[in-house]
């Protein structure tokens, strides 16, 4: 067997709990480590830290925000990039609301007030199915509560540029994962990605809202651990 290191790199306001339910069925092809997102301000320094602390070459899956800086660590080390999970995720840049909250959160400047993620906010990231999941919610509650409120401003505070242009630099073997009813990231962002990466899969996995990892782990294990089956038999 091939053994396959596999780097995860969590979404805003998220850590290696993230993975906690998928880790046993990643780690079967080999060792799983986990980017750091907390300590830095901008994309290119979280990929920068990332690439420090990887594997020599390694697979890459990243959620949400952390599929931009998947693609950024992409970028600054395309030959130790085996190959690309981009979950959740959107090539899209800051919208104009999303523009107005950044500053808006720029101004308050104080961090002190910060009380982790509302229980609305959170359940709206989940399926309609889910919303209800108290234990889901909490811990993801929980994630957030871990970062606190400095993080939070610096995760906040991130530019996403518009990446739909190059996307078709990016050359490795590349899967796209959509959430069947995703309310943050829409079926069109998931299809821009896989049609701008040549090459790419995509797979959706049902009953499941923005937060898969969570809500479907073994679904979502299932279809990674698949398609890297498929790729060590296509090479």
């Amino acid at each position: 067997m091939v053994i396959l290191a596999i780097l995860l790199v969590p979404g805003f306001m998220l850590d290696a709990d993230l993975w906690r339910d998928m880790e046993p069925a990643l780690a079967d092809p080999g060792p799983v480590s986990h980017a750091d997102l907390s300590r830095d301000s901008t994309i290119e320094a979280m990929a920068r830290r990332a690439l420090a602390e990887a594997p020599p070459t390694f697979v890459l899956a990243g959620f949400s925000m952390g599929g931009y800086v998947a693609r950024e660590i992409v970028r600054q080390a395309p030959d130790r990039i085996t190959a690309l999970i981009l979950i959740a995720t959107s090539a899209r840049g800051d919208d104009e609301v999303q523009a107005k909250r950044r500053a808006a959160i720029a101004a308050q400047g104080d961090v002190s007030a910060f009380k982790g993620l509302s229980t609305s906010a959170v359940a709206s990231a989940l399926h309609p199915g889910n919303a209800g999941r108290m234990d889901l919610i909490t811990r993801i509650q929980a994630m957030g509560h871990r970062l606190g409120g400095e993080v939070f401003r610096r995760q906040s505070l991130l530019e996403r540029r518009d990446e739909r242009g190059e996307l078709h630099a990016i050359r490795c073997p590349t899967i796209v994962i959509a959430g069947e009813q995703d309310k943050l990231r829409s079926r069109t962002e998931a299809l821009e990605l896989h049609q701008g990466l040549v090459g790419s899969a995509f797979e959706v996995i049902e009953k499941t809202g923005h937060m898969i990892p969570l809500e479907a782990p073994k679904d979502l294990a299932g279809v990674i651990c698949r398609w890297l089956q498929q790729q060590g038999a296509s090479r």
